[in-house]
């Protein structure tokens, strides 16, 4: 149904896709994963019409064809739903099902009565009934997504292309995507399924292309590869590679198994993200947390740090109680978050280095709400020094440093408000061998002057060196802890891999 050949794709200073070769046929439920960076978003986005390739051949049904826009895709008939709803919230649910196909009279007027009640008819196959008139924005975010659902089906399509899908579905919902799945396999409908759960894909999934730095890496029945070969093959790390791999020791601080934790997170729940997730870090300690992309390694750190309200669940700081939810009550309690997406949510850049390291801390750094300039010139200086930050001077614009000077100046800027836990999300992601080396030695270093720290890291061979004890996510819910001698590259994988929480030698 349809067939992809060669097909590259290069943004400026990175080549997303390279060579890579897709191939789904008629009634068959094709798996593509891989983790972040693996180039799945832009194969999406090059099948849909949103980018064009650089090189390369799309043949659908036996037909070469290439889309200058979205709209042309969903002509041809691939339709696409998103793991964020991409529909119109203030127009009628009626009308984003129809959206660009409204059906007309004899006078090219939309015929209402006809949308309303196809419309009503294409949401009650899937289980979902509610009033096709009202507006979008006013159902819940799954039934939303119920509702892209039934757009894409509604729409005669060859190949459906499903990312993320159940992301913000409940369990009852999930099991009505999984029917309508079947529909359009019984059907001949072919459908690319992107997901990082393994147990959906398990279930649902024929075949598994794995996607890894733009390339293709594997393909096959899925039903012939175990877990933990899926595993290994999506973080690039084969068993016999890790097998008796020695571990490098973390030399932090001195302290002992019977400090109070610094940080104590207990229960976390958010909904569609977290299911009672515990984390404990002493001080002195790098705990990392281990698993997947999706398994809810951010949205820990995030729930922690106050920008992911929990619906349930406690954060305590030196055994004192932090109110949840909120960023102001987590820094002022010591808390200290790097994200991940350190240009979308960390960095200023068209503010200067000495700028974006005072931000956090300006209100501790002025004097009857004048900004003491003398003291920040001291602070900045000590900083700059101590991590190393190769810039022309304080005031060079943030943007025109490179990725690991960037991360830098956000860990000094947090450092300045004294915290005693950090949560690193990813520091070491997009910037070269010697300024992650770097990082590394500093992240160590802070430790070592007894501050807790929570490293999560998608490199398994950072997060094995740099951390005392790991613990493993998946799906939300923590499925295993390992410690000391456990924490190794063979236990981890087994980890992420297992069903049943990777307990099993």
């Amino acid at each position: 149904m349809l067939s992809v050949s060669g097909l590259t794709k290069s943004f400026p200073g990175a080549r997303a896709l390279d060579g890579v070769d897709l191939t789904v046929g008629p009634a068959e439920v094709h798996a593509l994963i891989g983790e972040n960076g693996a180039g799945k978003s832009t194969l999406i986005k090059v099948l849909t019409g949103v980018y064009r390739p650089d090189e390369g051949e799309i043949v659908l049904a036996g037909r070469p064809v290439r889309f200058a826009t979205p709209l042309e895709a969903q002509h041809a008939g691939i339709s696409t739903i998103y793991q964020e709803v991409n529909l119109v919230p203030l127009m009628s649910v009626a009308r984003n099902l129809f959206l660009g196909r409204e059906p007309r009279g004899r006078l090219g007027l939309i015929d209402f009565r006809r949308m309303h009640r196809e419309a009503d008819e294409a949401l009650r196959a899937l289980g979902l009934r509610v009033d096709v008139r009202r507006p979008l924005r006013s159902l819940g975010v799954g039934a939303q997504q119920m509702v892209a659902l039934a757009r894409a089906v509604a729409a005669d399509a060859r190949v459906v292309v499903m990312d993320e899908p159940t992301s913000s579905l409940e369990p009852r919902e999930v099991r009505t995507l999984f029917e309508v799945v079947r529909t359009l396999k019984g059907r001949g409908i072919a459908v690319i399924y992107v997901s990082h759960r393994l147990d959906e894909l398990y279930e649902i999934c024929d075949t598994v292309t794995v996607l890894r730095d733009g390339r293709r890496v594997h393909t096959g029945p899925l039903a012939e590869l175990d877990r933990l070969r899926l595993v290994s093959l999506m973080l690039g790390r084969e068993m016999a590679e890790v097998r008796g791999k020695g571990r490098t020791k973390f030399t932090g601080a001195r302290r002992t198994d019977d400090d109070e934790p610094v940080l104590d997170a207990t229960d976390l729940t958010v909904r569609h993200s977290l299911r009672g997730v515990s984390v404990r870090v002493r001080p002195g300690e790098v705990v990392g947390l281990g698993g997947l992309l999706g398994s809810g390694r951010s949205e820990t750190a995030r729930a922690i740090a106050g920008a992911l309200p929990a619906d349930s669940g406690r954060v305590l700081v030196a055994g004192v109680p932090v109110r949840t939810g909120s960023t102001p009550a987590a820094i002022r309690a010591g808390i200290s978050l790097l994200p991940e997406d350190r240009k979308a949510e960390g960095i200023v850049p068209g503010l200067s280095v000495r700028e974006n390291i005072a931000l956090a801390a300006l209100p501790g750094l002025s004097r009857f709400g004048l900004v003491d300039d003398a003291r920040i010139d001291r602070v900045v200086d000590t900083l700059v020094k101590r991590l190393r930050i190769k810039a022309s001077g304080p005031h060079q614009k943030v943007g025109e440093l490179s990725g690991g000077n960037q991360q830098k100046v956000l860990l000094a800027r947090w450092l300045v408000m004294r915290p005693k836990v950090l949560l690193l999300d990813e520091p070491t992601r997009g910037i070269d061998v010697g300024a992650k080396a770097e990082v590394r030695g500093l992240i160590d270093e802070l430790a070592g002057e007894g501050l807790g720290v929570l490293l999560i890291s998608s490199d398994m061979e950072e997060l094995i060196e740099g951390s005392e004890r790991v613990v493993v996510l998946r799906d939300g819910a923590v499925v295993a802890e390992l410690t000391g001698a456990e924490v190794t590259e063979e236990r981890l994988l087994r980890a992420i891999a297992s069903e049943e929480g990777g307990h099993d030698d």
